[in-house]
């Protein structure tokens, strides 16, 4: 998508450098300094309470990030999981769900962020096209992985908080049923085109993501 052009590919590169630089390691610093406040300190024990990107640099997921943006717009990729112990959170359940929801929340946080020199770039007509664009790629990719995160199949950040909602013993028998198959679901629930020829990922994004988009954006921003 974004290799049809040179601008265009300019802003993908510098897009996935912030995601690379700023995004993932802010994701996973939430997700360690919610499991510290919680009580759980191994993240801090293993250097992950940190903002430093190569605390939480992961090869395969930073090289996935990279063919799906430039390849094909997406924005699908990961940093090293940060590792928590739930028994030491105060919590139990909740206390697991607050700090897997910490990662998406900060990226809605970032796109918000950047949603705000987006509208008035537009509002103003500022002539900055490559700046706006790069703003707009970065909301796109940061709400795509708050949803892509939220939904409740594991491995993703959701599945925690679906355990939270449940009765323990449902949470216990759900949880042991996705735990074994969550991520022969996650596939097919990308994959396989079960709701009137739309994949449930894809559901998800129409009825969640563009909205979220629309609401953050107000309006889209002119190819360069």
């Amino acid at each position: 998508m974004f290799l049809q052009s040179p601008e265009l590919l300019l802003a993908a590169v510098v897009v996935l450098a912030i995601m690379l630089l700023v995004a993932f390691p802010i994701h996973e610093f939430a997700h360690a300094l919610a499991a510290f406040q919680l009580g759980d300190g191994t993240a801090r024990l293993m250097g992950r309470l940190t903002i430093d990107p190569r605390a939480h640099f992961d090869p395969t997921g930073a090289l996935l990030l990279a063919i799906s943006l430039l390849a094909f717009g997406g924005g699908i990729g990961w940093a090293k999981p940060t590792p928590y112990n739930p028994m030491n959170l105060r919590g139990g359940r909740w206390g697991e769900a607050i700090v897997s929801v910490a990662g998406p929340i900060s990226n809605l946080i970032l796109a918000i962020a950047a949603a705000i020199p987006l509208r008035y770039i537009v509002a103003t007509d500022m002539d900055v096209a490559l700046l706006a664009q790069v703003l707009f790629i970065f909301i796109q990719i940061n709400l795509l992985l708050m949803v892509f995160n939220l939904i409740p199949i594991p491995p993703l950040d959701g599945s925690k908080v679906l355990y939270a909602f449940l009765d323990p013993r449902t949470s216990w028998q759900v949880r042991a049923f996705l735990e074994q198959y969550g991520l022969i679901i996650l596939v097919g629930a990308i994959f396989l085109p079960i709701f009137g020829g739309s994949t449930l990922i894809g559901l998800i994004f129409r009825e969640v993501f563009n909205p979220l988009m629309g609401l953050l954006v107000g309006t889209s921003v002119p190819p360069i």
